[in-house]
């Protein structure tokens, strides 16, 4: 059998390029149903995790997909804002710990998502350095964020403008780096957490400038009315909060209507779950409660239906190319009738001759499968990020 092996080796050594062809066609006809397998698998199992890790969510009626995605991934979409006053009715309910979302802006291409330090105990987020939101403009951002941009505590990060056109739209907030968050392998990597306030300044709501008296420019006072003094929109407005301007930071309005654009809602108990789904549960209520885990089983059942024409796909592509290579070893076989002869006037059996042709096939499949299971174990190495970038 050894002198089987060593004319195998040989002769699939001097025919490299036909060789080499072989086992990539053999490897591909075996790595698409494989990787569509797994990656399927895969984010099936991402999808329920997240979903079952977020009880309720609410926000307004609307789409509820992009409810749930924006509330479980911080994916953009345009979604209609409610209140803060929301969350207070939910909260003094008593059923369920409202935490409030925020997701509208981007930093460097990373969602912006403002919250509550419940947040972060609810999702059991750690900071691996620095520390947790401090003070208005700090920022925590997620362990991919931070190794994408090579931030770390003490540096700046710089919101990204809505439209650079509209001179009234928002400002540009650059926030200090507080912290960066441990690897939670989630959606969380991704993502630059905010306070509640921080996200309303760089909405607009609330902003910081410098002090308008008697004694300021002119060219910046409106009118004086009494000990009072009216600035005109000249007024420059600050772009980072600092120690020495934290205190001119200001809101205009009644917090209570400040905007949120969804809750995760956590109930306390199941009873309390209830009570809560119906209380929203009416055509007069603007609010709709969701179970993320309804939504993302609809959502898996259009994926299986994508998925099953990818089969069908796949078994005519295994086919093809099954057939393919069928050819290929049956015109090998009559270029290499010379060859038999030859072997079999040699002395070598027509069984001997045969096995080799046997093991040749053999050492490609077995080569095929190789390059399947390396391609496979990189792939589990970065399936999360991968599954966020292409389906999330």
């Amino acid at each position: 059998m050894s002198g089987i092996f060593r004319l195998t080796i040989r002769y699939l050594l001097y025919n490299r390029l036909k060789s080499i062809t072989l086992v990539l066609c053999v490897s591909l006809a075996i790595l698409l149903p494989v990787l569509l397998q797994f990656g399927v698998t895969q984010f099936e199992q991402d999808l329920m995790a997240r979903a079952h890790a977020t009880p309720l969510v609410a926000g307004m009626k609307g789409s509820r997909f992009d409810l749930a995605l924006q509330s479980m991934y911080f994916s953009q979409a345009d979604l209609e804002t409610t209140s803060m006053q929301e969350v207070e009715t939910i909260q003094e309910t008593g059923y369920a710990l409202p935490i409030p979302l925020a997701v509208r802006f981007t930093a460097q291409q990373a969602p912006i998502a403002g919250t509550t330090l419940d947040y972060f105990e609810f999702r059991k987020l750690e900071v691996a350095d620095g520390t947790s939101l401090q003070r208005l403009g700090d920022c925590v951002v997620g362990a991919n964020v931070a190794d994408r941009l090579q931030l770390k505590p003490g540096d700046r990060l710089m919101s990204d403008p809505l439209n650079v056109f509209d001179l009234s739209g928002n400002y540009p907030l650059k926030m200090r780096v507080a912290g960066v968050l441990a690897q939670a392998f989630s959606p969380d990597d991704d993502a630059v957490f905010v306070d509640l306030k921080t996200e309303w300044i760089i909405s607009g709501i609330g902003h910081g400038h410098q002090s308008i008296d008697a004694e300021t420019d002119k060219d910046l006072v409106l009118q004086q009315q009494g000990q009072s003094t009216v600035a005109n929109a000249a007024v420059p407005q600050f772009n980072e909060v600092t120690e020495e301007n934290l205190a001119s930071f200001h809101f205009h309005g009644d917090i209570e209507s400040f905007p949120v654009t969804s809750m995760i809602l956590v109930p306390h108990d199941p009873k309390s779950e209830v009570l809560l789904l119906g209380m929203y549960d009416t055509k007069e209520s603007a609010i709709q409660l969701i179970r993320p885990v309804e939504i993302v089983n609809e959502l898996l059942q259009l994926v299986f239906r994508i998925k099953q024409l990818f089969d069908a796909n796949t078994l005519l592509v295994s086919i093809s190319v099954g057939l393919l290579l069928a050819l290929v070893f049956i015109l090998s076989l009559r270029l290499r009738q010379r060859e038999r002869q030859t072997m079999f006037q040699l002395g070598c059996s027509r069984s001997t001759i045969w096995k080799l042709q046997l093991t040749e096939l053999c050492f490609i499949l077995a080569a095929s499968l190789v390059i399947v299971a390396v391609l496979t174990l990189v792939l589990r190495v970065y399936i999360h990020q991968l599954m966020r970038m292409w389906f999330i």
